[in-house]
């Protein structure tokens, strides 16, 4: 069986606004597990679901799109329209790094508002904040728990959530209320997605390029010898094409006395939706099966890492110099805190791609810095790279560079 696309659809909002719930309603699955619900192999999930979006032959829009072989509303058939993978980000202001990797895999996203609570709360606008920093421009925003609260209450939320998108890259962004523990307005929500998060066009005749985003050994304790299989690595493909029994490398692989080397496999597995593949594309979640020894890949230690074919990655970075761009305030504070100019000899966190690691910049100058990384990373010039500083004892989102 072959790949049969895709598209990717990040979940992002505050805190308790029903993120999670949202993605129940829509792909009758629970996003929020993790490497250890690992069932059977390799079939891994990293806070995705996925569905497939039918649309009914006979119902008018938007009542002809659900999630089911048979339609709810006139019980009659309906055709599959594509697959979405929905990547579950989380909330809390202090895992922004995560939201940020999450980011880079996705190619739309929806972004949650409670109805029933002010808008904005702190981390909606860190990541709408993020959604723009990372270029992800195809936005639908969900005005979730609309049972919770009355009409009007509804009415003065909706004017708020207009407020707050002004002058954003969700300006006209459309706004679909819902209740997702009701599922009411989920058909109107798949419409929208529709017509707003389009299928990107994919490159498969590209280098392939993947974001590592988990890493698994799957073997269980006391496994038999000639029954132990390779590391698992779980990701998305941006472009071009795996398949079995390809060679590939993985960059900027693993500290081996203190130096970082690069790491060259076989694909032994491919698997996406739930389904064994003999070659798999961009769009959804993969799971690559390798020859790698397991222990390189427990505990997600090869998160952050590139994947793609020996000799066509991008080249490995120890320092840095960025071509800096600071927000006016900090993200996530409920108070104004203005972003000061980076200093020569500051800690910064960064993130590429689905990895991060903390580096001291070395120098300062203009709307330049040049940064010494504690661990390398894998990217290419031009690549746009996410900047974090200590404000209040936690990692904040300032700005973000552009690699020269």
């Amino acid at each position: 069986m072959t790949d049969f696309g895709g598209v990717n659809i990040g979940i992002f909002g505050h805190v308790d606004h029903g993120k999670t719930t949202i993605v129940e309603a829509l792909t009758g699955k629970w996003a929020d597990v993790h490497s250890e619900e690992i069932k059977r192999g390799i079939t891994i999930r990293l806070g995705y679901a996925e569905t497939i979006v039918y649309k009914c032959k006979k119902c008018k829009e938007p009542n002809c799109y659900c999630t089911m072989k048979k339609c709810p509303t006139c019980f009659g058939d309906t055709e599959p329209v594509r697959t979405i993978s929905f990547v579950d980000a989380p909330g809390h202001n202090a895992l922004m790094a995560t939201v940020l990797s999450g980011a880079s895999l996705i190619d739309g996203a929806l972004l949650i508002i409670s109805a029933d609570e002010e808008c904005p709360r702190p981390q909606t606008a860190e990541h709408l904040m993020t959604l723009d920093i990372v270029g992800i421009k195809n936005i639908v925003i969900v005005q979730n728990k609309i049972d919770l609260v009355s009409q009007e209450e509804v009415m003065k939320n909706y004017e708020q959530i207009k407020d707050f998108v002004k002058g954003t890259i969700a300006e006209n962004t459309p706004i679909i209320p819902i209740s997702a523990v009701q599922r009411v307005n989920i058909d109107a929500l798949l419409q929208t997605m529709e017509k707003s998060i389009p299928t990107p066009e994919r490159d498969l005749e590209a280098d392939p390029k993947m974001f590592i985003a988990r890493s698994f050994d799957v073997n269980k304790p006391g496994t038999d010898l000639e029954k132990i299989v390779g590391g698992v690595l779980g990701g998305s493909l941006t472009k071009g094409l795996f398949k079995v029994g390809d060679k590939i490398e993985i960059r900027p692989g693993v500290n081996i006395k203190g130096k970082y080397t690069p790491l060259k496999t076989e694909i032994t597995v491919l698997q996406k939706f739930g389904k064994k593949l003999k070659e798999a594309g961009p769009g959804g979640l993969i799971a690559v099966g390798t020859k790698l020894d397991p222990s390189l890949t427990k505990s997600d230690s090869l998160t952050g890492n590139l994947a793609g074919s020996e000799g066509k990655l991008p080249p490995i970075w120890e320092s840095l110099t960025l071509k800096v761009s600071l927000l006016e305030s900090v993200v996530g504070t409920k108070e104004d805190m203005t972003v000061s100019n980076i200093s020569t000899n500051e800690p910064l966190m960064i993130t590429s791609g689905t990895g991060r690691t903390i580096g001291v910049v070395s120098s300062s100058r203009e709307n330049t810095i040049d940064i010494n990384l504690k661990s390398p990373i894998c990217a290419e010039k031009k690549d746009k790279i996410a900047l974090f500083r200590q404000v209040g004892g936690r990692w904040r989102l300032i700005g973000y560079g552009i690699i020269k």
